[in-house]
């Protein structure tokens, strides 16, 4: 109706012309909708008759804005470069609505990614920045295309403040019981009109659950800042209390989504793998299996075309020199070349005459001006560099010329960024960027450039023509020269214009001779990895070029010719700058500036200039449809040629259908559209010829999609929604012969009914990429075979790295470029065709001018597709993941196809190349390293990987027999294993007589009084306190005395001691002994976190029954204090004794234990599954471990040992508190949290004392190695030296951190630490010490073995650096008096050498069970009394409840026997059966920190058979989206897993205990009880 009515108004024509530029700048988003209304009812105020009631005054914004109802003419989606309106097919477009309306009925069911607020709002204040307003600032491309399609009213009126104050306002008033959201900021009314969809329509669009809350009863939500937290402080609450168990609760949001996501993986649309049993351990990937029913090529064998005969005419020049000296000479008046202005007026007219003498005067200046008489720089032969601005061809076309006439080779290339351009570039990244980003992305943006660079430099170009114009605008350094490039050889910058030039003396003429084989120029071509190459043509080869196109194009002397294109490359400069003169033509060059302002010019200057032939692309017809209204003083008669160079694209089709339709009225005639295919290699490859013949229609093939993608002609099958319309090139060029060959392999002739790349022979080609002769024979030196093996000709033919047949009539049909094919899962995309479709899904609303990239990437053996799209700045979280999915279904639909990975990046954020198009390879490297900060993920691993290896099915179990004869066959020992006899051992320490621990305390206090047992040092390194032997004794006394008197405690009672690292604690301990009491250690709760640690002494003091707790005065007002009883019920605890205050008595006696079985002590510790477990140790165990540690570290009272450990439990506690009291030695005792306040504590304490052994645990040696890395010199200086350490022990529980060990060897070597000295124990909760690296025996030995084999419970040693390797280092060696057995877990078999299985434990120190509360025995019996089922079943065994294998080595150990060397591998507990095999999470999570820099630590656990990988992101949250293709990624390459959830979270978020170990359990705990506040959740279809 408007624009109805805007066509009766009798508007004057500036007004019309004015609203015409004003739509076209709307649909190139170069000016808001908001402002587009304003200044066109500005525009038409004075023409409109005003409505009733409306009084003039009134605000333009309160009125019913006038927009055209027909607006989406305008908003038809156009994109910069190569990606433009071409793509629009309606065809296709209602092929893809066809498509998306088969999946209506089956709706994906995928579970939308969780966002974080504050990221959600920072992705809204990037897409708020308000559009580029003038029209002039984008470079070349930019804007050729659009998407700016008409928004929602409620959007549309949103002007530049409410965008502002909206993301301001979204980012500060969040709800107060959420501290985030999957909204995105949009408009108010947005918002409410999305809460009344969530009510109204709930059951099609559920409302996303959110896991990105966590609310408690009594729980005070406050925002969190950005920002790392300490990792001492868990964010949720005590994972000891969460009642998980194998459901969740039925609140849980998490879980619901993962159910959604595994209902969806549960209609596979995938046939599904076959399963069969791998025998051993070859995990074999999956070899697609070509379908049976796949067309195949079905025609005769083709031959090759030939094009018709050159015609030698006789008044056609010997050289393109000679034709420019003839036309120069005898018509200098003739004009060869006028450029316009960006007003669209004639701004220069260089003729013949001008042309020659200005050629000239530059050959001259190359020659003699540069340089010296006697070296001159350039030399005929010799390479330069033309640097030319887009809208300067004449002065491009002097230099080109100057060049031939010079005989140097010139090499166009494009203009580095300039200074303005950097400028405009820097104001717009601002805007929505954080600084850090924006060097980046301005080097990204010109990314090619340094690739051009390289071919500058191995060219050997040293010297640069440009413009007057081009060199000021050029970057600068203060002293004014110009800078160099990265990656740029030095060049003098030389500027052609006449004005700087020295005239030639009148007897110097340029020496003109025939075309011969010398090279005439280069022409640059991108390839598909970003690299650029030369491609050198001769000068025959380049005279040929213009005399084919001359007789095919019919051309003839003084004819006018608009050209639109490029005239430094291709077709432009093939027809504009070097055919043209040779037939004196007239070149009408119409500049991109001026097209971007007047889209018609290019129609306009053929109807004023009554231009003959025009060149084009597909973008130039379609912008000329988007303007063409209110134009009648067009005429398109005199046109007998529109030569459309990027015809060969298949999607050309539907920009010249639509142009004839158009412009037929216009007097344009079907005939004269001429789609043209080129190649850099083979220059023009086919043209469409301009008949007279109007009755003839062009070539059209309606293809099937599905027989293409396997390399096959079908036409129009019955499946309509997936073909494909392409139209034909024309016939060969005359002078060449066509032929299409197998793209891969040997070059075989192709059927008749097979695509294949077209191959051309023929002298008007180019010769070689320059400098790389083994490229250049694959390309230019080609041999085609028939299918006999012979050649078909002794002439070589050239690839043109275009794809298709040829047709009836030797008609050429090109399907797609090599560049762009995908080969996925064997059937071949063509990534245009993908751009297309994704393109057609809701084309208008979405994507940002249409800037969509699509490439493949290599993972798992396969090509994967990965689309990345601009998304529009109004688009919210929920379009977004509408539109995403809609996209996956149209491709799936029509290309039977899975796509890997769609992102959306903010607008304007993809690097882009010179002429503004997507620079493709820049953007995928973007993409593998994890930069292009997208602010929208999908991955679809479940859908795309097919590949993966067969499920493994367990073999039923064989019988013992048949494993014993199994492995004495194949010559495998039995897998066991013992330390020394501890009855051959020599041992006069006269503490050994003593039975109970107790007993040797008195009997050193008695013997060396004064003999110092500990020294605790503070955090300066200063002794804070030491004990004697007598001291100790004295003070135990005294606490024996207090328990009785104050605590009215009984024999067996247990006391439960809660202190900080000291000497208190040893007191308490053996002062509990003397008493006759049960002592357990408990570490006590943070000062700074008593919420969440509190309840965890709590639940110890209850678990182990405790009658009293002993501690310090400190504590008890902890325990006492107001947060305690805001955390726990403090009426509830036992008895709190003060040691603090004792009595001066001694008791009447000592307490002797009657059997040495009796319990001794309780050792609680919650294990990394998150099982809180007491295990008891009697008094015969205690002492045997004691004895044992003493005899492998040669421990003697004349000994120090520096102990740097948590004392609660294990091995910490024993060296701690037991070891010097049985041994003598002293203990120099250093609290771990003591190294937060001084890291260099430890290694001090260590150099200071000249220790020779000393203990750790690896959040210490962490802590050392990345607090004191660039401190050596400095600690060196202070006197540190490690060279008297010969064992430096790591205490744990878990595989040896080989890594982590190796770098701190590697640190400290400078400070003389022999890394030899370092080395691990191990222990677990059945036997606190199995393993530790002693005095005497072989160093520690690592072996690799194969990831994949161990998959499958096999060892296999394999060399170092082989694919799949995997380090494991020897957990220290096995104590006196242990033996060790590997043992099946399930059938409780023994095992041979070769396999990997649970390390089972006989020994004097095995403790005696676990201690329960409800006194499960069955748990017990199972972990402590297990014999084997076949074999040795009399011996009585501790399950240790980890995996690992016995490798006996080449090495002696004490005794002069082989040495056999245990490999702790990991828990079974935490071990994943996925896929029917056995992984363990470290392996995983190794591989995923490598994947990204700022990864700083990871966790993975399985949750209803999907994997879910936690990382921590050290860095912008922004970078938050880039680590999920990367984690899933590096999981699908290195373990053959698909990852089902990617959660991104902060640093300090996965728990990790005392010793360093990773809570998975507690984790996945608070992960499914929504406790983590995640920055992303990304779950994977």
């Amino acid at each position: 109706m408007a624009d109805r009515s805007i066509d009766s108004l009798p508007l004057p024509l500036e007004v019309r012309a004015k609203l015409a530029e004003l739509d076209l700048e709307l649909s190139e988003g170069d000016i808001t909708q908001k402002g587009y209304e304003k200044k066109r009812s500005k525009l038409l105020g004075a023409y409109l008759p005003q409505p009733p009631g409306v009084e003039p005054s009134l605000p333009q914004e309160r009125r019913t804005p006038v927009t055209p109802s027909s607006s989406s003419r305008y908003h038809r989606r156009r994109s910069s470069g190569s990606r433009d309106e071409r793509y629009r097919s309606d065809v296709h477009t209602e092929a893809v609505q066809a498509a998306l309306a088969k999946h209506k009925e089956r709706k994906m069911a995928v579970p939308m990614p969780s966002k974080r607020r504050s990221l959600v709002v920072q992705t809204s204040m990037d897409a708020y920045t308000p559009p580029d307003t003038s029209s002039g600032s984008e470079d070349e491309g930019s804007g050729q295309g659009d998407s700016q399609g008409t928004p929602s009213s409620s959007q549309g009126s949103l002007n530049m403040e409410h965008w502002i104050s909206r993301a301001i306002h979204g980012s500060t008033t969040s709800s107060t019981n959420s501290s985030s959201s999957t909204q995105s900021g949009g408009s108010g009314a947005a918002n409410a009109l999305a809460d009344v969809m969530t009510q109204t329509h709930i059951e099609n669009h559920s409302a996303p659950p959110d896991i990105t809350t966590y609310t408690t009863e009594h729980s005070i939500q406050v925002e969190r800042p950005q920002g790392s937290t300490p990792r001492a402080v868990p964010k949720y609450g005590n994972a000891e209390l969460m009642e998980t168990g194998d459901g969740v609760p039925v609140s849980s949001r998490v879980s619901a989504k993962i159910q959604q996501l595994v209902n969806t993986l549960k209609r596979p649309k995938r046939p599904p793998l076959r399963e069969f049993f791998v025998d051993d351990f070859e995990e074999l990937l999956e070899v697609q299996q070509p379908d049976p029913n796949q067309p195949r090529p079905e025609g005769a064998q083709m031959l090759a075309i030939r094009g018709e005969q050159l015609g030698v005419v006789t008044n056609w020049p010997p050289s393109l020199e000679a034709a420019l000296q003839r036309w120069g000479t005898i018509s200098p008046k003739a004009p060869c070349l006028t450029t316009m202005d960006t007003n669209g007026k004639p701004l220069y007219i260089l003729t013949y005459g001008k042309l020659w003498t200005r050629s000239m005067k530059v050959a001259y200046n190359i020659l003699h001006k540069l340089g010296t008489k006697q070296e001159p720089m350039v030399r005929p032969g010799d390479r330069v560099a033309l640097v030319f601005p887009n809208n300067d061809p004449a002065a491009f076309m002097v230099a080109f010329y100057g060049c031939l006439l010079a005989e140097v080779v010139p090499v166009p290339i494009e203009v580095p960024l300039t200074r303005k351009e950097i400028k405009q570039r820097f104001l717009r990244l601002t805007v929505s960027n954080a600084m850090g980003d924006l060097l980046a992305l301005i080097i990204k943006m010109d990314a090619g450039s340094q690739q051009i660079g390289f071919l500058l430099g191995s060219c050997g170009v040293t010297v640069a023509l440009t413009s007057d114009a081009c060199h000021k605008g050029l970057p600068k350094s203060p002293t004014g020269e110009i800078l160099q490039f990265k990656g740029w050889p030095r060049l003098l910058w030389f500027v052609t214009e006449s004005k700087h030039l020295s005239k030639p003396p009148r007897d110097w003429f340029p020496h003109i001779k025939d075309a011969n084989n010398d090279t005439a120029y280069i022409e640059y071509k991108t390839c598909k990895d970003g690299s650029v190459l030369g491609v050198t043509v001769t000068r025959i080869a380049l005279l040929t070029h213009c005399q084919a196109l001359t007789q095919a194009c019919a051309y003839t002397e003084a004819e006018t010719i608009v050209n639109v294109l490029d005239f430094k490359k291709d077709v432009g400069l093939w027809h504009g700058i070097l055919t043209s003169v040779m037939n004196m033509m007239h070149v009408i060059s119409i500049p991109y500036s001026l097209m971007k302002v007047n889209p018609l010019s290019w129609i306009q200057k053929v109807y004023a200039y009554k231009a003959k032939v025009a060149c084009v692309k597909s973008r130039d017809m379609h912008w000329a449809l988007v303007a063409h209204r209110d134009q009648r003083d067009i005429n398109l008669t005199s046109l007998r040629m529109l030569i459309v160079a990027d015809g060969a694209n298949p999607w050309s089709i539907s920009s010249c259908d639509a142009f004839l339709n158009v412009f037929q009225s216009k007097g344009l005639r079907p005939e004269v559209i001429c789609p043209c295919a080129s190649s850099p290699e083979a220059l023009t490859v086919a043209i469409r010829r301009p008949t007279d013949d109007t009755n003839q229609p062009p070539g059209r093939g309606v293809l099937s999609m599905h027989g293409l993608s396997y390399g096959v002609i079908r036409v129009d099958s019955e499946e309509k929604l997936s073909v494909l319309t392409v139209q034909d090139v024309g016939l060969v060029m005359p002078g060449g012969v066509m032929c299409v060959v197998r793209p891969e392999g040997i070059p075989l002739l192709c059927r008749t009914d097979e695509i294949g790349e077209l191959c051309v022979c023929s002298i008007a080609a180019g010769t070689s990429y320059y400098g790389l002769s083994g490229m250049t024979k694959n390309t230019f030196e080609m041999f085609p075979m028939m299918s006999s093996g012979a050649p078909i000709s002794e002439y070589p033919f050239v690839r043109t790295g275009l794809l298709g047949f040829v047709g009836p009539g030797g008609m050429v049909f090109v399907v797609g470029k090599m560049d762009g094919l995908m080969v996925v899962s064997g059937r071949r995309h063509n990534a245009d065709d993908i751009v297309a479709t994704a393109l057609a899904v809701e084309p208008m609303k979405f994507v940002y001018r249409g800037r969509i990239a699509v490439f493949s990437i290599n993972v798992l053996h396969d090509e994967r597709i990965v689309i990345i799209a601009e998304q529009r700045p109004d688009s919210t979280e929920e379009d977004s993941f509408q539109w995403m999915s809609r996209v996956l279904q149209a491709i799936d639909g029509i290309h039977q196809v899975g796509v890997y990975c769609l992102a959306l990046v903010p607008a304007n954020t993809l690097p882009k190349t010179p002429l503004g198009g997507i620079h493709l390879s820049e953007t995928k490297q973007c993409f593998l390293e994890g930069s292009l900060h997208p602010c929208n993920v999908l991955m679809c691993p479940h859908t795309c990987v097919t590949n993966l290896p067969k499920p493994r099915q367990k073999q039923p179990e064989i019988g013992p027999a048949s494993v014993m004869v199994g492995n004495l066959v194949s010559g495998k020992r039995i897998a066991q294993a013992s330390g020394r006899d501890l009855g051959q051992i020599e041992d006069n320490d006269q503490g050994r007589k003593f039975m109970f621990l107790a007993e040797v305390l008195q009997w050193r206090a008695q013997t060396t009084p004064d003999h110092v047992l500990f020294t605790l040092l503070n955090s300066r390194g200063t002794i804070a306190n030491s004990l004697t032997c007598l001291q100790l004794h004295k003070r135990a006394e005294k606490i024996a005395v207090m328990l009785m008197e104050r605590g009215h405690l009984q024999d067996g009672d247990h006391v439960a001691l809660v202190y900080p690292p000291g000497i208190d604690l040893i007191a308490a301990f053996y002062g509990c002994l003397y008493a006759g009491c049960v002592p357990i250690t408990v570490r006590p709760p943070h000062p700074q976190n008593i919420a969440t640690t509190l309840p965890t002494v709590k639940m110890i003091v209850e678990v182990s029954r405790s009658a009293c707790i002993m501690t310090s005065q400190l504590v008890v007002k902890l325990l006492r204090s107001r947060e305690a009883g805001a955390a726990v019920d403090v009426r509830t605890w036992p008895p709190v004794l003060d040691t603090d205050d004792l009595p001066k008595r001694r008791p009447a006696q000592i307490y002797k234990p009657s059997n040495p079985d009796t319990l001794a002590y309780l050792d609680f510790s919650v294990s990394t599954t998150g099982m809180l477990a007491g295990v008891k140790m009697s008094h015969a165990a205690t002492s045997a471990l004691c004895r044992s540690i003493k005899l492998q570290c040669e421990l003697y009272p004349s000994r120090e040992v520096a102990i740097c450990l948590d004392p609660y439990c294990g091995l910490g506690f024993v060296l701690w508190c037991l070891c010097s009291v049985y041994s003598g030695h002293q203990s120099i005792l250093i609290p771990p949290s003591e190294l937060e306040i001084n890291p260099s504590l430890w290694l001090l304490a260590v150099s200071q004392y000249k220790v020779r052994d000393t203990f750790c645990s690896y959040s210490v040696m962490e802590l050392c190695t990345k607090g004191l890395g660039s401190q050596t010199e400095s600690l060196k200086t202070r006197g540190l030296d490690l060279s008297r350490v010969r064992t430096c022990v790591v205490v744990a529980e878990e595989r040896p951190r080989i890594a982590l060990t190796q770098s701190f060897s590697k640190l400290f070597k400078d400070l003389n630490l022999n890394p030899r000295a370092v080395s691990t124990s191990f222990g677990c909760r059945v036997n606190l010490a199995i393993c530790l690296q002693g005095t005497s025996g072989p160093d520690p030995t690592t072996v690799y073995v194969d990831m994949r084999a161990l998959r499958h419970d096999r060892v296999r040693l394999v060399e170092r650096g082989s694919p799949h390797s995997l380090p494991l280092m020897e957990s220290g060696k096995i104590l006196p008096g242990v033996r060790i057995i590997i043992a099946n877990p399930e059938t409780k078999g023994p095992l041979g050498d070769s396999h990997l299985g649970e390390i089972w434990v006989h020994s004097a120190h095995n403790a005696s069970g676990y201690f329960t509360i409800y006194g499960d025995e069955s748990l017990q019996s199972d972990h402590f009394n297990s014999r084997l089922s076949f074999g040795d079943t009399q011996t009585v065994w501790a399950r240790t409840g980890y995996l690992g294998f016995l490798r006996r080595t080449d090495l002696t150990d004490a005794n002069g026997e082989r040495h056999d060397a245990l490999y702790v591998v990991g828990a079974l507990d935490e071990a994943m059966e996925l896929r029917g095999m056995r992984y363990h999470p470290i392996d995983i999570e190794t591989s995923v920190i490598r994947s990204h820099k700022s990864i700083t630590e990871c966790a993975v656990f399985t949750w209803t058979n999907l994997l879910v990988v936690v990382v921590e992101l050290d860095g912008s949250e922004q970078e938050a989206l880039d680590l999920v293709p990367l984690v899933t990624n590096v999981v699908l390459e290195e373990h053959y897993l698909i990852v089902g959830v990617v959660v991104v979270v902060d640093v300090g978020v996965i728990p990790i205990n005392s010793r360093g170990e990773k809570q998975r359990m507690h984790l996945r705990d608070g992960f499914l009880a929504d406790q983590l506040d995640p920055i992303y959740v990304a779950y994977n279809m």
